[in-house]
């Protein structure tokens, strides 16, 4: 078994669309825009096969992503080494995302950042 592809929900479809394409390299499907309820997505597909599908709908509402709560906290994305977690971590900085920690070691051993992007959401890179 393996996951298919994990969801999140955006008031920002088209700049949370650039990012993964900009940042990560992925590729983005076509738009699917149901007419009738409003929604529509993208599916964002990274060199090995593991996909991303941005959702957004008329009725979203945002939740307070300064409390901590349930569910999912972040993306991780292994880049392949240090250098390129610096890398990009020094180029999401000067790019005006929020970089919340890192680059560094974890106490269990993980070189990574996490950076707060498009609402709040949290993409860790490691290397």
């Amino acid at each position: 078994m393996k996951i298919d592809h994990i969801a999140i929900y955006t008031h920002e479809l088209e700049n949370m669309k650039d990012f993964f394409v900009k940042y990560f390299n992925g590729t983005a499907g076509d738009k699917y825009h149901n007419t009738k309820s409003g929604f529509m997505s993208y599916f964002i597909s990274f060199e090995d096969n593991t996909r991303i599908e941005i959702m957004t709908r008329p009725e979203l509402n945002l939740s307070d992503k300064e409390k901590i709560g349930v569910g999912y906290h972040h993306l991780s994305f292994s880049l392949g080494g240090r250098k390129k977690v610096d890398k990009l971590t020094s180029e999401l900085s000067k790019d005006g995302y929020n970089v919340i920690s890192g680059p560094r070691t974890t106490g269990d051993g993980y070189y990574e950042s996490q950076i707060s992007i498009i609402e709040g959401n949290i993409i860790e890179i490691t290397e």
